[in-house]
């Protein structure tokens, strides 16, 4: 029996979806239960680390910006 870990399990979930359908994944996750809050870490840090360094600081800028401008820095929003 194979074993893999919960990167693994989630990179092989989705690894055969569409662009379409990795869009609705995303969509149908944020705001969810949070059960789904591990899987989008790990496709957040698939995008990460393909990621160059002026895209990475737009992503940190954003989320900077949605933190310490929200009036209530809701993550389901």
């Amino acid at each position: 029996m194979e074993v893999i870990d919960l990167r693994q399990a989630i990179v092989r979930r989705v690894q055969d979806n569409s662009a379409k359908e990795l869009s609705e994944v995303i969509e149908d996750s944020i705001g969810a239960d949070e059960r789904t809050l591990p899987g989008l870490g790990v496709l957040f840090e698939m995008i990460w680390q393909q990621s160059s360094e002026p895209e990475q600081g737009r992503m940190v800028d954003s989320l900077y910006k949605h933190l310490h401008h929200s009036e209530h820095a809701n993550p389901s929003q």
